[in-house]
């Protein structure tokens, strides 16, 4: 975890530092040193139109970053409140809110947010709003789960008997111990809506060129990997750690809160 950890710090600074440590800047052309291999002078060496890949990389995680954290919290937010309203209000409640979990579970979720994003012109809010969106269900399930675990429990009934309403149950005794697993699926959420925006980027639906992400340099690279081995290899490593990073991330925190790894529940539960 402590890997996961200073990987993803570390890849979190590298975004921020952009502006200082970027060598270029990451949209100035030079078609005099197009496709050079990495140097003193571009550290990754330059793309198709001399742009420098260092720069262009450092400023791409800020879009890939921002992409994966914005998106996690808008689908967690909601798988929240879907969660916590079926698994504790039940009936009608919980069967209409489980079977849009199941529709929106059925559709596979990358031709789902293909075809959403197709539909409008690609945009940076666009991408956080459709994978946010669509991201949702499993969070929803693990909160219901807990939810449905928790409140027979005697300290609920003990609120209850003191007079605590439903929505102070929830917010004080419910949400905060169901929590465990939802920062273990919201870890998860962020490297999932980094490939998706990566695919994005790649099939040329997510942000538009000159703004530079991970997704849309792959691209870009696609021509020449047989030539310019570094134009693809630096923006794929990039991927590759910032997935890697926060799945290990994850998977301790899962083991340090004792979750299953099938369920998410706790495995005395």
């Amino acid at each position: 975890m402590a890997v996961g950890l200073a990987l993803v710090a570390g890849l979190c600074l590298l975004a921020l530092l952009a502006p200082v440590l970027a060598t270029h800047d990451p949209q100035q052309t030079d078609t005099a040193h197009w496709l050079e291999g990495p140097s003193r002078e571009h550290y990754f060496g330059t793309d198709r139109l001399g742009r420098d890949i260092f720069s262009r990389v450092l400023y791409g995680g800020r879009i890939s970053l921002a992409v994966g954290a914005l998106s996690m919290l808008l689908s967690v937010g909601i798988g929240i409140l879907a969660g916590a309203a079926a698994g504790y209000y039940g009936g009608l409640t919980d069967v209409l809110l489980m079977r849009l979990t199941d529709i929106v579970l059925v559709f596979p979720s990358l031709l789902l947010v293909l075809t959403l994003v197709a539909l409008f012109e690609p945009a940076l809010w666009l991408v956080i709003l459709v994978i946010g969106g669509t991201g949702w269900p499993g969070v929803a399930r693990l909160v219901r789960s807990e939810i449905l675990r928790l409140r027979q429990s005697e300290f609920v009934a003990s609120a209850r008997m003191l007079g605590a309403g439903g929505g102070r149950i929830m917010r004080r005794h419910l949400l905060p111990n169901a929590l465990g697993p939802v920062l273990v699926a919201a870890t998860l959420a962020v490297p999932h809506a980094i490939m998706t925006e990566a695919g994005l980027g790649f099939f040329g639906l997510g942000v538009q060129p000159p703004t530079p992400t991970w997704g849309n340099m792959l691209r870009d690279a696609q021509l020449y990997l047989r030539y310019a081995w570094w134009y693809a290899t630096f923006p794929g490593l990039f991927i590759f750690l910032a997935v890697f990073a926060f799945h290990l991330t994850g998977e301790g925190l899962r083991r340090r809160l004792g979750l299953s790894a099938a369920t998410g529940r706790r495995r005395n539960a």
